[in-house]
């Protein structure tokens, strides 16, 4: 509110200056400054109204101290409280325009990353993202969570590079997902759409170098009776399992090739498959979670910081991950984040 008020606080307090000091300060001089700093904030009515009761000001200045040239100053009241009025009239389209170039963006965002139910059945599930840059919204990571004949089956993922290009390609892994998820009846046969999406989709939209633009991804199926995991890994960091305090890397045993890299390395896919007990805690996240860093440039211990996590409801989970991360980096993300905790309810629950 203050800060809001700051152009009138300004104008009374140079007033007050150029009225108890001697006519030879000339704090007067200073009174255009009010209206050029109610232009960064106020809409035009209220600047060109503010610049007028300063332009009033001086007069009444003149007044009591004649010969401060008084019509200098006022000459400069007017020209900056035009000036003014027009920057204030330029914000303001600007900042419309900003606003309806994140209303789509926030509409991009419910495409890729569609908000995701709490619960499957048995299965908890929680999502976190967080964009390095505030006005960008959204990025390359990508996440999504379908139901399915199968089981529930689960994909996150990051595209490297940045910008609208890096979020098309993003878009269509996801989109291909939604459909294969539901239509295949095992997970190399889902990355393999993905592949194809993404090789068509860097097809239609090359980049300069050719081989800039793939996307790494990780696959999961949960059955679902529980049980155990099936986790298919495209070159992402391993998920992190928390089973009864003691912490798990899932490590693939055979890396699968990343999306639109099998054309050159071959599409040999290998599945894993891991415990999954009623309680467990399972992290999937993105490179931007373990590679943020602290002022002294560490990373964000990601693997220490689980262990220490007490057995807590998915979304209790990523709610202490969002606020360490930004306590650690000191509020300033270099990669985008994406996020999801996933938990297989008790059956007494």
């Amino acid at each position: 509110m203050l800060v809001r008020l700051s152009p009138v606080i300004l104008t009374v307090v140079i007033a007050s200056l150029a009225y108890s000091t001697p006519p030879q300060m000339a704090f007067s001089r200073l009174l255009p400054a009010a209206p050029a700093l109610a232009a960064s904030m106020w809409p035009v009515l209220p600047t060109v109204l503010l610049g007028t009761v300063c332009l009033f000001l001086m007069i009444g200045l003149s007044i009591v101290f004649p010969g401060l040239g008084t019509w200098w100053t006022a000459a400069g009241i007017i020209a900056v409280t035009v000036a003014a009025a027009y920057g204030s009239h330029v914000r303001l389209q600007r900042e419309r325009t900003l606003f309806q170039v994140r209303l789509v963006a926030d509409a991009a965002q419910q495409v890729v990353l569609s908000p995701l139910p709490r619960r499957f059945g048995s299965v908890e599930i929680e999502s976190l993202y967080l964009a390095a840059a505030a006005e960008a919204r959204i990025g390359g990571d990508f996440y999504e969570v379908v139901d399915t004949g199968y089981g529930v089956r689960l994909l996150i993922g990051d595209v490297r590079g940045k910008g609208l290009p890096a979020v098309g390609a993003a878009a269509a892994i996801v989109n291909a997902f939604r459909e294969a998820a539901y239509d295949e009846a095992d997970m190399v046969s889902v990355a393999r759409r993905l592949d194809a999406s993404s090789t068509r989709y860097n097809a239609a939209f090359p980049v300069e170098r050719t081989m800039e633009r793939f996307a790494t991804a990780l696959l999961v199926e949960i059955p679902h009776g529980g049980g155990r995991i099936e986790i298919l890994n495209c070159g992402h960091p391993p998920p992190l399992l928390l089973n009864r305090g003691e912490l798990r890397a899932l490590e693939p045993t055979t890396p699968s090739p990343l999306l639109n890299l099998a054309e050159l390395i071959g599409d040999h896919y290998n599945v894993d498959t891991f415990d999954f007990a009623a309680g467990d805690l399972l992290l999937l996240y993105t490179d931007g979670v373990a590679e943020a860093r602290a002022r002294d440039g560490e990373f964000f211990p990601l693997a220490a910081w689980m262990r220490q996590q007490p057995p807590t409801p998915p979304h209790e989970l990523l709610t202490a991950l969002h606020r360490d991360l930004l306590h650690y980096s000191g509020g300033r993300l270099d990669d985008d984040i994406a996020a999801l905790a996933v938990r297989l309810r008790e059956p007494s629950e």
